[in-house]
């Protein structure tokens, strides 16, 4: 008889894990607080790795799929300094898919497929050990049991404390994210500026980072090291407000570039947290973890990626394996602990060097990735 399973969230992580196991034939329940789909924007763009995030398709079924939504140009990096001289301008071959960008919509949705997602299926707490099982509080009062619970809902799991008393804490980073629409149309010159991928400016503890999503859409992203109140005495609702403070903040900046302030639409604030480098749990019959629920990390491009493949993973492991459900999630836990560790240890130092007093370090982890 198979297990009672459910995966608790509809990222990136929770859906792969699921398409996997129905790729499989096999029954999970996928519990999103969210009433649909689009309920809120999806966010941006997301660079799939071949050894990561593509192979979690592959083994879902899909890369064929992704490899025709994808967008291999995104790859493409431009690096400016302050006063916009261009440092680096880096741009794949024709035949580079080594890390092609995806909107995370499409991404959605191409994961979705035939999933039957019970939307609106807030959970608020999971009990593990009880006579029946895993038991799964929702945020309207009812209750149902499992044998096995994965947390795959964010940084601020609700499924985390089942495990772990370990919660997210400042990185002393802030992102302010703002959008650019149809840029090819109403911002020629920006558009050409930040090219076919994504544009960096770095200075002293800040940088501004533009990243083309597809349909002229691009999302900017003000970082920069700050107190996590040092918006107390401005209004983020005010988007002029905003704006102004973060001009202030580039003053001095090329004017070119803070033309991705000027011209931003609205100012969303994400202030950046993460778990501890080699976040681990005692093992807990029932319950396990994926994704930002097991390892925020800084958002450097391997998050989605191990995320992804963690479900994956941990799918097959179920789906195929000689049915000893508790032996195939101890398995996995430890497999999921050794690589998320080496991980955030490399996204850990790379956001000291890229949000830094000395904009060179920067420039030198691009160089360390991306030879010029």
């Amino acid at each position: 008889m198979r297990q009672r399973i459910a995966v608790v969230g509809s990222g990136p992580a929770g859906l792969t894990f699921a398409r996997v196991l129905h790729r499989h034939d096999y029954p999970v329940a996928v519990l999103e607080r969210d009433p649909a789909p689009d309920a809120r924007p999806p966010g941006g763009t997301l660079d799939l790795h071949e050894g990561l995030g593509q192979l979690a398709l592959d083994k879902a079924g899909l890369l064929a799929e992704f490899q025709a939504l994808s967008r291999p140009e995104g790859q493409a990096m431009r690096i400016l300094d302050a006063d916009g001289t261009v440092l680096r301008d880096w741009r794949p071959r024709p035949d580079d898919r080594a890390n092609p960008e995806i909107d995370r919509g499409q991404l959605r949705d191409l994961l979705l497929g035939p999933l039957d997602v019970r939307w609106g299926r807030g959970v608020t707490q999971v009990v593990p050990g009880t006579r029946d099982g895993v038991l799964v509080h929702f945020a309207d009062g009812q209750q149902e049991t499992f044998d096995l619970v994965v947390g795959a809902d964010g940084a601020w799991s609700r499924t985390r404390p089942a495990v772990s008393s370990v919660t997210p804490h400042y990185t002393d980073v802030t992102l302010v994210e703002t959008s650019l629409d149809d840029v090819d149309t109403r911002h020629p010159d920006l558009a050409q500026l930040i090219g076919d991928g994504s544009l960096a400016v770095y200075g002293v503890n800040r940088a501004l980072v533009a990243q083309r999503n597809s349909g002229g859409h691009v999302k900017v992203y003000a970082q920069f090291r700050a107190p996590l109140d040092w918006h107390t005495n401005l209004d983020l609702a005010d988007v002029e407000a905003v704006r102004s403070s973060l001009l202030a903040l580039f003053d001095g900046w090329a004017a070119p570039v803070l033309d991705l302030l000027r011209h931003g639409t609205a100012f969303v604030h994400r202030p950046l947290y993460v778990l501890p480098v080699s976040h681990t749990w005692t093992h807990v019959p029932g319950v396990t973890l994926l994704g930002d629920a097991a390892h925020l990390m800084p958002p450097l491009g391997a998050g989605a990626n191990l995320a992804m493949l963690e479900g994956a993973e941990l799918a097959e492991s179920i789906a195929t394996g000689p049915g000893d459900l508790d032996e195939a999630v101890r398995a996995f836990e430890e497999q999921m602990w050794a690589r998320a560790g080496r991980w955030a240890k490399i996204t850990t130092a790379g956001l000291e060097r890229l949000v830094s007093p000395d904009p060179a370090e920067a420039l030198a982890l691009f160089d360390q990735v991306q030879p010029s």
